[in-house]
């Protein structure tokens, strides 16, 4: 993966999406469209925010379409190994409550 890079994989019947670097307004838009084609696969989404080191609202959003269009379809979407970061943004914006967060990707899967 290059410095911002988000990445699918296949981890255990999980799309696990792995994402790197800084999202915002010029990069979130590549988030989106990766996680929408991981939901398409009909299977869970994890959404690993790691190596992420800053998030902006427009990222925020990108997660939050994705967790509500999982959610439309019954489908398991969750975030997992979330950065300082990005779980700061999340608790500012009271998201911590919503999206399911797991520490580990194995967390996720039980």
């Amino acid at each position: 993966m290059s410095e911002n890079d988000c990445a699918t994989s296949d981890h255990q019947g999980l799309r696990l999406v792995k994402v790197r670097g800084e999202v915002d307004l010029s990069w979130s838009q590549r988030l989106r469209k990766t996680i929408l084609e991981a939901l398409a696969s009909a299977r869970p989404v994890a959404v690993d925010l790691s190596a992420v080191t800053y998030i902006d609202s427009s990222g925020i959003a990108a997660l939050v379409e994705g967790f509500q269009n999982a959610r439309g379809k019954g489908q398991r979407f969750a975030l997992v190994a979330v950065s300082r970061p990005v779980i700061a943004v999340l608790e500012l914006a009271r998201l911590d409550r919503v999206f399911p967060i797991f520490p580990t990707v194995d967390e996720a899967l039980k």
